[in-house]
């Protein structure tokens, strides 16, 4: 009876504030809700938006891998540029699925994680890299593009500007 106490006794310390310390507060309520989903985003439009997000990487002098996604997750376009390292195939694949899925771009995952709310690291299929951004077409989402193969920062940078020359 007294081991499994001891079993979780370090589990326990590790989610307990230290004595003296506040427990971190849970993080705001959004104020509006998530974007429904619309239909997804047709295969002309995905290539031509992964095509964009490639020349946006070569006028930065990055090598990346771009995925664009249907509002499921399910890949509809995939360009990886020479050279660009093959870890980051993967990676932007998840990076729009999870933007896709949980309807929000990875940056803001990531931001949360890196607040502390570390909870975020439990969901399964969760990416929280900067990097991945729902396609948003009349305030619906229609799928979302997941770049890798910089920092997170520069990978979310040239998602967004991709995106917002095709508006």
């Amino acid at each position: 009876m007294l081991r499994p106490l001891l079993a979780a006794a370090p589990l326990l310390l590790l989610t307990q504030p230290a004595v003296g310390q506040q427990a971190p507060a849970p993080p705001a309520a959004s104020a509006a809700p998530a974007p429904a989903y619309g239909p997804a985003i047709g295969l002309d439009e995905a290539q031509a938006l992964a095509e964009r997000t490639v020349a946006e990487a070569r006028k930065r002098g990055f090598r990346m891998a771009v995925a664009i996604v249907d509002p499921s997750g399910e890949l509809i376009a995939f360009l990886r540029m020479d050279d660009t390292q093959f870890g980051s195939i993967r990676i932007a694949e998840q990076k729009a699925r999870t933007s896709a899925r949980m309807k929000g771009a990875t940056a803001d995952f990531e931001k949360r994680v890196l607040g502390g709310r570390t909870v975020t690291l439990a969901v399964d299929e969760v990416l929280p890299i900067a990097g991945g951004v729902p396609i948003l077409r009349d305030g619906r989402i229609i799928g979302a593009i997941g770049v890798s193969g910089g920092s997170a920062a520069q990978d979310d940078e040239v998602a967004r500007a991709a995106l917002a020359e095709a508006r």
